[in-house]
């Protein structure tokens, strides 16, 4: 019945080798080897959990694995012959004897089962189905007895397992017995309405079922229908004895499963003497002790299995749960350790959350494909959602951050370049590991048993958690946490406690598994330990680049080669000690003399500087913080060809463009306009270099002071230092009537003594040096501390390059100089270089367009041509494009744009929009432009790395309110613009029949005669209207529109409150205070749910977008618990078929919500006693009344009462707004609560379904399949039965 119900919740975690069982090849990362426990786990196939769990408990059950083991290759054949014709080897055994051998014997963290399951028959996808394990149990004997047939073990699982039943009924008038053995193999116990296993047993084999009244027994010896009882006794007990716990249900009322979850408690000695048929014997043939519990984690329809199991033989290390056993003070040295040495995690710095959970894996490295699901159990928040807008995917963000990590195994693993792991040896725990070890030096093994008191704690059993790959220790009392919840025992193993082992299988991994699977187990070892050796010397060496002094000089602050061939590589084992380094570099360099020091560089925009120097040479690279490609300097550690050489970040070089000025003579301007040319192409590095200046690349220590610098650079103390001026704004403009000026900040003195770095100049600024007599020229002007660098007027020209349609090739694209300057409109540019061109004649501005290009080749937006070259940009003695198209306007933005994904480089399209356009009607453009019509579509940005971004959700601002820049790329994105922290509510008013003089029509049907389906007539004729029907305790109630609100969803509900006070609709509602109103929560046209709790957000209360709502004024204040229910009660007339008017009432069930409680509210109420009243739902869609019994539970020989019901579940499930019937007895006798508008809405309901009948096999005779009512439970997978094919040995 429950087969294929669970969807696998996966557990985190990887294979590491392949899906066969075989070992991984060599360069792929090989299996890891066993932890802690000394036990062997099961990899998931994706949803064999269930599987899984059971194999670990009948490996752990000595008795069942040795008698599998006893089978020898002369009675289950070879797998090796398997394939050939006719030959009958017992597969299923086979495979299971391997897979055992090889979870007892093989060093490997998890064992595949992959094998296992094709001898099954199953196929790959049966591997992601998972299924009962109860179910399980009984196809895998079954299979397992058919494959054995014919052989010694054929009744192996019958002697283990077996167990026998008998059924008495007794004849209570002539005494006669009638019995009948039923045979198990598990017991499956019931877990509904009872609190502990010996309570289910005592309802099964004690209690006894009376046949009496109406349920006579037919007595065969009487020969008539007589009072008889009926019982049921364990005959045989098997050694082992396994119980199925019925954790899963059905609820009838709502047709859909669901797990019991309360608490149910099993012991973990039990003796069955008083459940047995026969119970003379000792107490010992009755005593069983539990040894496995399967557990079942979720769901009826979705969950994970694990096991609980006793190591009877001790196989495993046991080891008390981390932390556990040890002492109060290192617990607290520990702590202060660690809050010293691990900084404060920055939740919003993705580099250190990236860092900080690869620097708590045990292996210092992540899996990449689960590196996301990391962030998320570590923050609390995706990726997406938390970093990628500003850091992009976050395979981006750790390529553009290769200097802190680097992946392994062929780019599946992340790990950190100074950390990087180490996998062939386990490293060690965090109790025992510092973040500065060295994984070179080896840990004590005897560590954890000199720990004082851990002898005492693995005395006694021995529990482990074996949890598909993982395997834990737990305590005894752990199992206890798996009485109740959604994490509860759904399975229990017992064995019989005279089952003793012998003394030579204890802590013997190898007891009675046959000599073969020993040599293959042996083999295997060998093969991965091969495996795990090569790995471990690949994973661990590090290629270095070492740069030797000879071959450098200082130069500009910096280290310079003095040859291209300087560097010589070296691959060298991290591992190994920085002596064992230096030792090998001195045999590389066999004519080095005197002190060699190592030390660690990185190669700058300036040159080569030197950081840290390694000096200890006991500490291993890996200590040291060497990684591969390491750059590592040779010298002697004080000077580089006779210069000193200062080292550390403080000095680290900044390499400046020094700008100087280039005024030649007349009779060289030839030649300085080519120098000019040649400069103005080189300076592309910043924008303010242009003609009449000259540039050189400078490199400076970070630490100099700028005096220091203008001393490097031999100028005199009153020349002038000048730095970008990055504040004037565009079109500003200096003196002189050149095509250009350019703006740089002096230097003030103070600045002479404040270092590089103090003045944030970085690689690549610029550094103006002027001599008080550079203002002589008209080239530079000095106004306060602003220097305007104006251009020459022998450079005043624009080159205008051609481009027509389709690119053309290079003949087609020609070239002519404009002359120009910085007034002249860019339309008398394009006019001159059309003239020039000769192109045919076309409308003013209508075809060709200028576009300028960027450093890579791509075109940039057109520019205004209405604009001077000055405003708009344009540097001279530069190049434009003249390109099809249109030129925008000053009023307008030229834009990109694509529907649906980010484009490709030029695959976007182009369009011209106002600034002033809103972004509404800028979509509509792009979408006539491409042919697309619908209001189904938004607009979104791209962001920094050009993926597909945030949409834009003010669709009614201007693109120039929104920022939206010349030359930004739009996507025009399908769908309805989504809502981003607000939602939109829809807002009814309840208009209340009872005491609202709004409403002309009288509602109490028995009065006007109007039925309820007249009326839902009545509202369907006339939908123009804003007014709706719903019912409302049975009654017909009326609901007017008061139109929609827009509130975020971290509003509280008293903000709601607030807020829909302000509609104009309910301008006459008066309410003194928000605790006047009542909110309901609308499903279809029914009132589902009063939302409480007025600090309450809108989220935690799980509103939607698109929630309908319903507000009810109130005549007094009301503030409702959790638990209160609102109730609508009514009270019978006694002696007619029909109420009085509901009365609302407030029923507190936080303490109790069982039958009895709800009378005892009901009895206040009305002044009644409980035992009078008679209760019943009212169930409106079926207009039937459900009675409300007392639910008095039989009392069982123990004296024990059954636990309370509660009335907010199956299969009342009570909530807001019921109809709660009354009938006091003592005055009326009529007990059926139904009246004629009950009979009336059954009848319409009978014609209804026969009208579908009847029209559903007219569509059927038509050969149309009628359509089944749509609903809208959620969509889950086919079950599929469970099977294992066993092939035919009889």
């Amino acid at each position: 019945m429950f087969g294929n119900l669970f969807e696998e919740e996966v557990e985190e975690g990887f294979s590491l080798t392949s899906s066969r069982g075989r070992v991984a090849k060599v360069g792929d990362e090989p299996p890891a080897p066993r932890g802690r426990s000394n036990l062997c786990g099961i990899k998931n196939q994706g949803g064999t959990c269930y599987l899984n769990s059971l194999l670990q408990t009948l490996l752990f059950t000595p008795e069942f694995r040795e008698e599998l083991f006893s089978l020898g290759a002369d009675e289950l054949g070879c797998l090796e012959d398997k394939e050939k014709p006719g030959a009958k080897v017992r597969v299923i055994p086979l495979e299971l004897q391997r897979l055992f051998a090889s979870l007892l014997l093989v060093d490997q963290q998890s064992a595949s089962t992959a094998d296992l399951t094709d001898s099954f028959g199953w196929n790959n996808s049966e591997g992601t189905n998972q299924h009962d394990v109860q179910e399980l149990n009984r196809i895998l004997f079954s299979a397992l007895e058919h494959s054995l047939v014919g052989t010694t073990g054929t009744t192996f699982i019958h002697q283990l397992y077996h167990g026998t039943i008998v059924n008495s009924i007794v004849c209570k008038e002539c005494g006669n017995v009638s019995q009948r053995q039923e045979d198990f193999l598990d017991l499956t116990v019931c877990v509904c309405g009872v609190s502990s296993l010996e309570e289910a047993l005592w309802n099964m084999f004690v209690e006894e079922e009376l046949f009496e009244g109406n349920n006579l027994y037919r007595c065969a010896q009487c020969d008539r229908l007589v009072t008889a009882a009926k019982s049921a006794k364990l005959k045989k007990l098997p050694p082992f004895m396994t119980m199925s716990l019925l954790r899963f249900s059905f609820d009838y009322a709502k047709c859909e499963r669901y797990k019991e979850t309360g608490r149910y408690s099993f012991p973990l000695t039990i003796n069955l003497q008083p459940f047995c048929e026969e119970s003379d014997g000792d107490d010992s043939d009755y005593s069983y002790e539990l040894f496995s519990v399967i557990i079942h984690k979720g769901g009826c329809y979705g969950g994970h299995y694990h096991v609980h199991i006793r190591d009877i033989d001790q196989l495993g290390q046991w080891e008390p749960p981390e932390e556990e056993h040890k002492p109060k003070t290192q617990k607290k040295f520990k702590e202060e350790v660690k809050q010293v040495c691990e900084p404060k995690l920055k939740e919003d710095d993705p580099l250190s959350v990236i860092t900080a959970i690869i620097a708590q894996e045990p292996s210092k490295s992540v899996l990449s494909d689960q590196l996301g699901q990391k962030i998320m159990n570590k923050i609390g928040s995706s990726w997406s959602k938390k970093f990628r807008k500003h850091c992009g995917p976050i395979g981006k963000f750790l390529q553009s951050h290769n200097d802190v990590f680097m992946l392994v195994s062929n780019g599946t693993r992340v790990a950190l370049k100074t950390n990087p792991p180490c996998p062939v040896t386990e490293p060690p725990g965090p109790a025992e590991q510092t973040p500065d070890s060295d994984p070179s030096t080896p840990s004590d093994p005897g560590a954890a048993e000199q720990q004082p008191g851990l002898e005492h704690e693995q005395t006694g059993s021995h529990w482990f958690d074996l949890n598909d790959s993982t395997v834990t220790s737990i305590r005894e009392s752990d199992i206890e946490k798996q009485f109740q919840g959604k994490e509860s025992a759904y399975m229990l193993f017992y064995r019989k406690t005279q089952l003793h082992r012998p003394s030579e299988a204890l802590n013997n991994l190898q007891y009675k598994v046959p000599v073969n699977f020993v040599q293959m187990a042996q083999e295997e070892n060998i093969k991965v330990q091969k495996l795990r050796e090569e790995f471990e010397s690949t994973n661990n060496t590090v290629e270095l680049r070492l740069h030797l002094a000879p071959s450098y000089r200082l130069e500009n602050g910096a280290l310079q080669p003095i040859s291209k061939e300087q560097n010589a590589s070296l691959s060298f084992d991290r591992r190994k000690t920085v002596g064992d380094l230096r030792l090998a570099i001195y045999q590389m360099q066999e004519l080095w003399e005197g002190d060699m020091a190592l030390t660690v560089a990185r190669s700058l925009p300036a040159g080569l500087h030197l950081y840290n120097t390694v000096t200890d040479d006991c500490v291993s690279l890996y200590s040291a913080g060497i990684c591969t490609n390491s750059d590592l300097f040779v010298w002697n550690g004080r000077e580089v060809c006779g210069a000193t050489v200062l080292t550390g970040a403080e000095w680290e070089p900044v390499l400046l463009n020094v700008v100087r000025p280039f005024l030649g003579e007349d009779g060289d301007q030839e030649e300085e306009e080519d120098d000019r040319v040649a400069c103005e192409e080189g300076s592309a590095g910043f924008e303010n270099g242009g003609p009449g200046l000259k540039k050189e690349a400078r490199g400076f220590a970070g630490a100099a002071t700028l005096g220091q610098v203008r001393e490097a650079l031999g100028e005199p103390v009153e020349s002038l230092l000048c730095q970008e001026h990055k504040g004037r704004k565009r079109g500003e403009q200096g003196a002189g009537e050149g095509g250009g000026a350019s703006g740089w900040r002096v230097f003030p003195p103070d600045d002479m003594q404040r270092t590089l770095k103090e003045l944030s100049l970085k690689d690549g600024d610029a550094l103006l040096v002027l001599e008080p007599q550079s203002f002589d020229s008209s080239v530079f002007t000095l106004n306060g501390d602003v220097v305007t660098v104006t251009t020459p007027s022998d450079c005043r020209w624009l080159q205008v390059e051609l481009r027509p349609h389709g690119g053309g090739g290079e003949e087609e694209r020609r070239k002519i100089k404009v002359p120009a300057a910085g007034n002249m409109l860019l339309c008398e540019v394009k006019q001159r270089a059309i003239e020039e061109l000769q192109l045919p004649e076309q409308p003013p501005g209508a075809q060709y367009c200028l576009r300028q290009m960027d450093c890579t080749g791509k075109l940039l937006p057109p520019v205004c041509e209405e604009l001077s070259v000055r405003d708009a940009g344009v540097r001279l003695m530069t190049t434009l494009t003249l390109c099809p198209g249109n030129a925008p306007k000053a009023s307008q933005l030229f834009l990109h744009f694509s529907v649906g994904t980010a484009p490709s480089a030029g695959m976007e399209m182009d369009i011209l929009v106002e600034k002033t356009c809103t972004v509404k009607e800028c979509l509509k453009a792009m979408l006539d432009d491409v042919g697309l019509d619908g209001s189904c579509w938004h607009l979104r940005r791209l962001d920094w790395c050009e993926d597909v971004g945030e949409p834009i959700m003010n669709e009614d601002a201007s693109l120039s309110e929104l920022k939206i820049n010349n030359g930004e790329t739009l996507i025009v994105t399908e769908g309805q613009l989504p809502p981003k922290g607000f939602l939109k509510l829809s807002v009814w008013l309840y208009l209340d029949p009872r005491s609202n003089s709004e409403v002309s029509m009288d509602f109490n049907p028995t009065d006007n005669g109007h039925t309820e389906e007249q009326m839902l007539e009545a509202v369907t004729a006339g939908e123009t209207r804003s007014h709706s029907l719903l019912m409302m305790a049975g009654n017909m109630a009326e609901m007017r529109s008061a139109g929609h609100v827009e509130i975020s969803d971290e509003a509280t509900l008293e903000d709601l409150k607030t807020q829909v006070l302000t509609l104009p609709a309910l301008q006459d509602v008066c309410a003194p205070t928000t605790a006047f109103m009542r909110v309901w929560q609308l499903e279809g046209r029914s009132l589902e749910r009063i939302l409480r709790g007025q600090q309450l957000t809108l989220k935690k209360l799980k509103l939607t977008n698109g929630t309908e709502l319903c507000v009810q004024q109130l005549l007094k204040e009301e503030e409702l618990g959790l638990k209160d229910v609102m109730l609508n009660v009514k009270m019978g007339v006694p002696g007619e078929r029909c109420f009085y008017p509901l009365e609302e009432l407030v029923w507190d069930a936080t303490r109790d919500s069982s039958p009895r409680s709800l009378r005892t509210c009901l009895a206040a109420h009305y002044g009644l006693s409980p035992d009078s009243l008679l209760l019943a739902k009212h169930q409106p869609d079926k207009h039937t009344w459900e009675e409300v019994s007392n639910w008095n539970q039989q009392v069982s020989k123990k004296k024990k009462k059954r636990k309370a019901e509660s009335l907010l579940g199956a299969p009342f499930h009570l909530k807001d707004g019921d109809t709660i019937g009354l009938k006091n007895l003592l005055i009326d006798n009529n007990r059926d609560f139904l009246t004629l508008e009950d009979e009336r809405g059954q009848q319409r309901l009978r014609e209804q379904a026969e009208q579908r009948r009847k029209g559903g096999q007219a569509a059927g005779s038509d050969g149309v399949r009628p359509q089944k009512k749509t609903g809208s439970t959620k969509s889950r997978k086919p079950e599929v039965a469970l099977s294992i094919n066993v092939g035919v040995f009889r």
